[in-house]
């Protein structure tokens, strides 16, 4: 933690914010009314509209307030930072307008739309170099840079003046409705939330401030528990604006001091939050910068929550157009209107057709099915819920009542992301099967270079990957793995540098692709 003597005072951190000038190059966003999720929820709705930037994101805010604080000296040596993301385009952006050089380091498996905005943002003021292929890499690159050339290092959240750039949207926010009861303000670093809670909370003390993050990259909600920051082993990769291991110092004494209360979304969640903003602006949200609503919706729902005045912001817009397929085929799933089962019926003739009658005219959403030679055939089917929990239940009882045994698979990852896919393929003989989850860098070649690391020492047994626009690839993969090589297998997995899991007691998988009876 920063020493006492270095800390910046409350009242100091209301005149950084007050004096910034931020305004040179930011606008001042529009606070909308959601009319059709206002009424939707029983509350009114309010966003804030950071994607109207120009650089569509509030991290403009902070890089050239942090920027617009350094000395004369300082600004001629240039500045640099690393960032595959929005900050990256922030301060390219506040390089241009300054008329002053910057380095921007990226990992090497950034996309190219993201490398493209950044030059076109700093133009000849930019220099770009791809380095590594995580962001610690090119951290460690930016860092050796600025020792070596006297670059001044633009930290993407945890400094005073970077926190307090991004404080002026508090300051915008108290001016356009200052009755709120609740802001809803997505966490990674932590600069937005630390910035707008210290500024809120010595104006208006009574707005509660809730923290919204990805559950799979919930840094601020583990540092609360270990009462400082901590490093998480890994982070959800959808939301990659919030993808952060380890949260700031600075922004977690601010957080922890100022934030009320934090909550976590999933992903399918934030899907819904996406499809929401869109339905009623028209704008398509990045998955971070949804984060907000789907905190919002959580928020409600499990409080009950009525009338009251709820705010919280967009505070990103810059989404990789691949990435919409799977906004689309998840965003049901987080509006609790569409559920996923696995059920077992009889392999005979007719017994399909006298499932969907016992469904009715339910809306079947999803239907995979493939032939068995064994007495039963188990299915993957989505089925849409108009009336949400009360639908759930008559479909579940009418499952029960005709003695059909199912499971319910809406939250269970590996079915929606890979084994929906894969539905029927079974192997012709008993194998020592073991199934591993990866996570590998996204780039050109990204699935040979991963399947010639894996190595030919052990024969895989089944394999799905889809390239879902994201900065890491995501496959399933099995094994056969003899039980007197299980160490040595593990120990070859550890040496290969990929995140993984071991997936071979999911439900999913042993329903679908192992043992018959896996589940049952």
């Amino acid at each position: 933690m920063t020493e006492e003597k270095n800390l910046v005072s409350d009242s100091e951190y209301l005149r950084k914010v007050l004096l910034s000038p931020v305004y040179d190059v930011a606008k001042n966003t529009d606070l909308q009314y959601m009319q059709r999720l206002s009424q939707a929820m029983g509350n009114e709705v309010w966003l804030k509209r950071e994607d109207q930037q120009p650089v569509k994101s509030f991290k403009l805010r902070g890089a050239y307030n942090c920027i617009s604080q350094l000395s004369d000296e300082a600004l001629q040596k240039g500045v640099i930072a690393a960032s595959a993301g929005n900050h990256a385009q922030g301060v390219a952006y506040s390089a241009f307008k300054k008329k002053i050089r910057a380095t921007i380091v990226m990992p090497e498996t950034t996309p190219d739309i993201k490398v493209e905005a950044v030059r076109s943002f700093g133009g000849d003021w930019v220099n770009i170099i791809l380095h590594g292929t995580s962001f610690d890499a090119a951290s460690d690159e930016a860092k050796r840079l600025a020792a070596e050339y006297g670059y001044t290092m633009i930290p993407p959240f945890d400094t005073p003046d970077v926190i307090a750039g991004q404080g002026t949207i508090a300051r915008e926010l108290l001016e356009q409705n200052p009755h709120l009861d609740t802001l809803f303000i997505a966490v990674g670093g932590g600069g937005l939330a630390a910035g707008i809670a210290v500024f809120i909370k010595q104006l208006k003390p009574d707005i509660k401030i809730v923290a919204v993050e990805a559950e799979d990259s919930s840094c601020f909600k583990a540092a609360l528990v270990a009462g400082k920051p901590v490093t998480l082993p890994s982070v959800g990769i959808f939301a990659d604006g919030v993808a952060v291991k380890t949260m700031g110092q600075e922004t977690f004494r601010l957080c922890e001091r100022f934030v009320d209360e934090v909550i976590t979304v999933n992903s399918d969640e934030i899907c819904a939050a996406i499809k929401e903003i869109f339905e009623d602006t028209r704008v398509i949200a990045e998955p971070a910068g949804a984060l907000s609503i789907a905190g919002i919706r959580k928020y409600v729902l499990e409080n009950n929550i009525k009338d009251q005045k709820l705010a919280g912001i967009l505070c990103g817009a810059n989404i990789n157009f691949h990435t919409l397929r799977y906004v689309s085929e998840r965003c049901e799933l987080g509006e609790q209107k569409e559920a996923v089962f696995a059920v077992r019926i009889p392999e005979r003739k007719g017994a399909f057709k006298e499932f969907c009658d016992i469904l009715g005219k339910q809306a079947i959403t999803e239907f995979n099915y493939r032939f068995s030679t064994g007495k039963t055939a188990h299915i993957f089917v989505g089925i849409k819920l108009r009336r949400g929990k009360d639908e759930y239940k008559e479909i579940t009882d009418k499952l029960d009542q005709q003695d059909y045994k199912w499971f319910d698979m809406s939250d269970n990852e590996i079915a929606k992301l890979h084994v929906r896919y894969m539905v029927g393929g079974r192997p012709p003989s008993l194998l020592n099967e073991r199934l591993y989850s990866f996570e590998f860098p996204e780039q050109p070649g990204a699935l040979l270079n991963f399947l010639t690391t894996l190595g030919e020492q052990w024969n895989i047994t089944l394999f799905h990957y889809r390239n879902h626009g994201a900065a890491e690839g995501l496959v399933l993969a099995g094994f056969d793995v003899p039980e007197a090589e299980r160490i040595t297998f593990s120990q070859h997995l550890e040496k290969l540098g990929y995140y993984f899991e071991d997936q071979s007691e999911n439900p999913a998988y042993k329903f679908f692709l192992s043992d018959l009876n896996g589940v049952f």
